[in-house]
């Protein structure tokens, strides 16, 4: 009896030792690790617990640049933050590390109480996103893309006749196009659209709560994250998320009961409710999939309009040399079209420019750094939040000789052709970059092409122009402004209505 006893000691004593032996290698390493990530260090910055960049933050950042480099990093509690600030290191950080930062940080208060976890700009890395992307890619890539072209051409044409009758209205006219060609993408809607319209006006009501709430630290319960468990705090939040969702979810329902009925319009919640199964998606991921399309795509696509008119009008010698173009190519007969983008590299430059000049997400979207990041021999740490600040990148003297002059032709090579070996970068960084990347480029084309074939463009000596008039969020909406429209074409208005499809 007493042998037994001291063999069952001895056996209870092995697992004891063993998770002993498991627990002693795993303090030694985790204190090799510290040590390692010591002798690495962060990237240089303001050498303080708690800095908070306060308004305007892009522009900060690229002074803040010019102090501690092109690449710096600052903490806000325990929270990293690194902010890359030239064009070269976007490009070995970002895009050559675009496995490494597909993550997002955790937007407490716009992703996971006023999104529900489900809006795709949020989500963070991981099966979800997969799901999600691969359902908007195959909507938005570029053959997929090609589809949108004639709604497109459409509505571009009917900004021309808007413009054409109420030219003051300008900025609603270009929100106007961006709705009404966002809501017949995404849910198959024929009848015009205005910018009154109220499912509009509530859509777009959510995304000025989204951009509200956005910001890194804006709301108290990203600042102090244990109040995400105190009701009172986040209840605001809780409310306009259902009130999103059933919005959301309405619209979906619309488009089910048309499918049912065998009169659906062709769209992308037509396409999501024939895959549902294929995706996994549940029915509130779906009508959020759907919707959040409307916010994403809505607001930057008539800011990158407006931005063109503000270009066109501030710049009238350049908006000269691409109606050069314009007039050789198209004439003054007919309407340019998308046939004619080949042919109008000037086009395309004008609008890259714009992209470069006045960027729409201005400051950038977080990425979280999924594992760590070594790059001249400082470390990004895993869980850092990494933005490319899009200003400071397209105003990079390097890349972007004299970067404050608007001159479309830097994007144009020696024989006039579009050069492939810079990019603005407007549509973010490695594997989060927008998908609707190809649609919005096409928006903006065609209208460039119509705007400045149609008029001429000035500034109003009566109103001043500031260039710099936008909202500071993340996706920047133009601040009204006043220019003149000068008709180039004779019968401008019957030539836009024969052009009609």
């Amino acid at each position: 009896m007493a042998d037994f006893l001291v063999h069952s000691l001895k056996s209870a004593q092995i697992p004891a030792l063993a998770l002993i032996c498991v627990l002693l290698i795993i303090r030694v390493a985790s204190r090799f690790v510290h040590i390692t990530k010591k002798a690495v260090p962060l990237p240089p910055g303001p050498d303080v617990s708690w800095f908070e960049p306060g308004p305007k933050a892009p522009l900060k950042h690229a002074e803040m640049a010019k102090t501690y480099g092109p690449v710096f990093s600052y903490k806000r509690g325990n929270q990293v933050y690194c902010i890359i600030n030239s064009y070269k290191d976007v490009v070995e950080i970002m895009q050559k590390h675009g496995a490494d930062l597909a993550g997002r940080p955790d937007h407490i208060a716009a992703g996971d109480f006023l999104s529900g976890s489900m809006r795709t700009l949020l989500v963070d890395a991981g099966e979800r996103l997969r799901r999600l992307r691969r359902a908007l890619h195959s909507q938005l890539q570029p053959t997929a893309a090609v589809q949108h072209k004639p709604i497109q051409f459409k509505c571009a044409l009917d900004v021309i006749l808007d413009i054409l009758r109420d030219p003051e209205d300008h900025i609603n006219h270009t929100k106007r196009f961006a709705a009404s060609l966002i809501l017949t993408m995404t849910y198959g809607k024929t009848t015009p659209t205005k910018y009154s319209d109220p499912e509009v006006v509530e859509v777009n009501m959510h995304t000025t709560r989204l951009g509200k709430v956005m910001p890194a630290g804006q709301h108290i319960v990203d600042r102090y994250p244990l109040l995400r468990h105190v009701p009172f705090v986040t209840a605001t939040l809780r409310r306009w998320h259902e009130e999103e969702l059933a919005l959301f979810s309405r619209m979906v329902e619309g488009v089910r009961a048309q499918v049912r009925a065998h009169s659906a319009q062709p769209s992308f919640t037509t396409y999501l409710l024939e895959h549902q199964e294929e995706y996994g998606l549940s029915n509130d991921e779906l009508a959020y999939l759907a919707g959040s399309m409307f916010g994403a795509g809505s607001d930057s696509t008539a800011t990158a309009i407006s931005f063109v008119i503000l270009a066109a009008a501030t710049h009238p010698e350049v908006q000269a040399e691409i109606q050069v173009q314009l007039d050789s190519i198209v004439g003054k007969d007919r309407v340019p079209t998308f046939d004619d983008e080949k042919l109008l590299p000037l086009v395309v430059a004008f609008y890259l420019e714009t992209f470069r000049w006045r960027p729409i997400s201005w400051g950038g979207v977080a990425h979280r750094a999924t594992s760590d990041i070594i790059w001249n021999q400082y470390v990004i740490p895993v869980g850092t939040a990494v933005f490319g600040n899009h200003w400071a990148i397209g105003h990079d003297p390097d890349v972007f000789p004299d970067p404050d002059e608007f001159r479309p032709t830097r994007w144009l090579d020696a024989t006039g052709k579009l050069r492939e070996d810079i990019s603005p970068f407007t549509y973010g960084f490695g594997r989060r970059v927008c998908i609707g990347q190809h649609v919005a480029n096409n928006s903006v084309f065609i209208n460039t092409a119509l705007l400045l074939w149609a008029f001429d463009i000035r500034e109003d000596p009566a109103a001043p122009l500031d260039t710099m008039g936008f909202t500071d969020s993340g996706t920047v909406r133009v601040l009204p402004f006043q220019v003149k429209f000068s008709s180039r074409i004779e019968h401008l208005e019957d030539i836009i209505e024969a052009s009609k499809p």
